[in-house]
C-alpha cells in the first residue's frame, strides 16, 4: 500500500528503539525472522498497479535480504496482495521465503502465524513495511515485534538484535533446512501411521556425540538462538563452553539430526558435571526449535539417563529456569519421572537411576561412556601414563598432552580391535581423522562396539 494511503493513529509505538534502551544491561532478543511487505518496500512500486510489467526490486532491500540471510535470518512475506506478487518478490530479490501470508486482513494476524508456522515466538521477528498505519497496527497488536520503516534497515541491520556477523555452517544453511521442514510437514500430514513410524520411515538420525572446540561457535549460537528449549534462559558465551569442554568432571555432548528430507546438522547441546554426591546435574540442556516433534529431546534424556545409570549415577537432576518461553521443556522434562522441586524463579526435575530405565529410539546413535573409560585405561597403559586415566574426551590424542606416536598409535588400534571388535585400521578412517578421544569412542560406539 502506498505510504500516503493512511495515516499513524494518535499514540501509535514509534518505529525505532526509544532512546537510551541500548544502554540496558539485559540483552537484545535476538531477530530470528525478518517480515517484509513487498509494495514499495521488497518492490521498487505497487505490484497491483502495475499494469504493464511488475515493478523491479528495490536493490537495497535486496542487498539487505542476502546480508542477513547469511547470517541466517530468515525471511517472510506478509502482504495485502495475491500469491503472485510473493512469487515475483522472491524471483527479482533472488531471496528464500520461509513462510508466505497474502491476503487483506491484520498484518499483526499474518505475523502471529508466520511464527507459528516456524515454531518460534512473536518476539523474535522484525516487521518492515512502508505503510506507516501498518506498522502502527502491528506496533500495537504485537508490542514485542520489533517494527520498522524501509528507510530504517541498513542501520538496524547492524544492531545487536540481528547477531554478530560471524556465521556458523547451521546459520548459512537455516533457510534450506526450513524448506526442508516445509517437505516434512507435508510428508507427515499424508503418512497414515503413528509419529514414530512416520520418524522412522523417513530415515531420521539423532546423534549424540562428544564435542570439539570446533563445534563452540555453533553452541554459543544455539544457546544464544534458542528460547523454547534452554534450560539456563541465557546464552553461554565460547569461553564458557570451553571451559566446560576442559572440565575433566564434566562432560559436553552435542546433538545432531539428519533425515530424508535434509542435513540440520547440530541441533542441540547438553553440559553435565558429575559431582561426588552420585547425581549427574544439567548445566545446560539447550535444543532448536526445529527439532521438535521429531523425537530428538526424548532421545537426548533417555540416552543421559541410561549413560547416568551404566556409569553408578544414582540419579540425573536437570535445573530449569522458569520463563514464560521453555514451557515446551518443562513439558519434556516433566514426562521423564515425577515432578520438579520447584521455587518461583526455578525447577530441578529429578530422575532415579533406580527405576527402570527409557528405552532409546532405533534412530538415536550416542557414544557409550564406558567406551571412553575403557579407552583412557588403554592409553594409561600403553603409555605408562597414569595421568592419562582422567584425560578429557576432546584432548588430542597426536597433538600436546598425550602424543601418540605411530608405536603406541598401532598398539591403541590393536588393543581396540581386540577388545571392542572394531578395526579401526581396516576402515577408510585412522587416528589422524579419529583425533579426539571422545571422537573415537563415538566411532566404537557406531560400529557396534559393546
Amino acid at each position: 500500500m502506498p505510504p500516503e494511503a493512511s495515516a499513524v493513529p494518535a499514540g501509535a509505538p514509534p518505529a525505532r528503539r526509544p532512546a537510551g534502551e541500548a544502554e540496558v544491561a539485559t540483552p537484545p532478543r535476538l531477530v530470528k525472522c525478518v517480515v517484509w511487505d513487498i509494495d514499495n518496500t521488497l518492490l521498487d512500486g505497487v505490484y497491483l498497479e502495475s499494469a504493464a510489467a511488475p515493478p523491479p526490486a528495490n536493490q537495497a532491500m535486496a542487498a539487505t535480504l542476502a546480508d542477513l540471510g547469511s547470517r541466517g535470518i530468515l525471511h517472510a512475506i506478509a502482504s495485502k496482495n495475491p500469491q503472485q506478487a510473493a512469487e515475483h518478490a522472491a524471483k527479482v530479490t533472488g531471496a528464500q521465503f520461509a513462510a508466505v501470508e497474502c491476503g487483506w486482513g491484520a498484518k499483526s494476524d499474518a505475523l502471529a502465524r508466520i511464527a507459528a508456522d516456524l515454531s518460534i515466538g512473536t518476539d523474535a521477528l522484525a516487521f518492515v513495511d512502508d505503510d506507516p498505519y501498518e506498522r502502527a497496527e502491528v506496533g500495537a497488536a504485537l508490542p514485542e515485534v520489533l517494527v520498522l520503516a524501509p528507510e530504517e534497515v541498513a542501520e538496524a541491520a547492524g544492531w545487536p538484535e540481528f547477531g554478530a556477523a560471524a556465521v556458523t555452517d547451521e546459520a548459512r544453511r537455516r533457510g534450506e533446512m526450513y524448506a526442508a521442514r516445509r517437505h516434512r510437514q507435508a510428508a507427515a500430514r499424508a503418512f497414515g501411521g503413528s509419529r514414530e513410524e512416520f520418524l522412522a520411515s523417513a530415515g531420521t538420525q539423532v546423534t549424540i556425540a562428544a564435542t570439539s572446540q570446533q563445534d563452540v561457535p555453533r553452541l554459543h549460537e544455539l544457546s544464544a538462538r534458542t528460547r523454547q528449549f534452554n534450560s539456563a534462559g541465557q546464552a553461554a558465551g565460547e569461553a564458557e563452553f570451553a571451559a566446560w569442554i576442559a572440565a575433566p568432571d564434566h562432560e559436553v555432548v552435542t546433538v545432531r539430526l539428519r533425515d530424508a528430507f535434509g542435513d540440520d546438522g547440530i541441533v542441540g547441546a547438553c553440559v553435565t558435571s558429575h559431582g561426588d554426591d552420585g547425581t549427574w546435574t544439567v548445566r545446560l540442556l539447550a535444543m532448536s526449535c526445529r527439532a521438535m516433534g521429531r523425537g530428538v529431546i526424548d532421545g537426548l534424556l533417555a540416552w543421559l539417563i541410561r549413560s547416568a545409570a551404566r556409569a553408578g549415577a544414582q540419579g540425573v537432576a536437570v535445573p530449569c529456569v522458569l520463563n514464560e518461553r521453555n514451557v515446551p521443556l518443562r513439558v519434556a522434562l516433566a514426562g521423564t519421572g515425577p515432578g520438579p522441586d520447584a521455587t518461583a524463579a526455578s525447577a530441578v526435575f529429578r530422575r532415579s537411576t533406580g527405576t527402570a530405565l527409557p528405552e532409546l529410539p532405533s534412530w538415536l546413535r550416542a557414544p557409550d561412556a564406558p567406551i571412553a573409560d575403557e579407552l583412557r585405561q588403554m592409553l594409561a597403559r600403553i603409555t605408562g601414563r597414569g595421568e592419562l586415566a582422567g584425560l578429557p574426551a576432546d584432548a588430542p590424542l597426536f597433538g600436546e598432552g598425550v602424543s601418540l606416536d605411530s608405536l603406541t598409535g598401532t598398539l591403541l588400534l590393536r588393543e581396540v580391535q581386540r577388545r571392542f571388535g572394531v578395526d579401526v585400521a581396516g576402515t577408510d578412517l585412522n587416528l589422524d581423522a579419529l583425533a579426539t578421544l571422545g571422537t573415537l569412542a563415538s566411532f566404537i560406539a557406531e560400529q557396534g562396539g559393546p
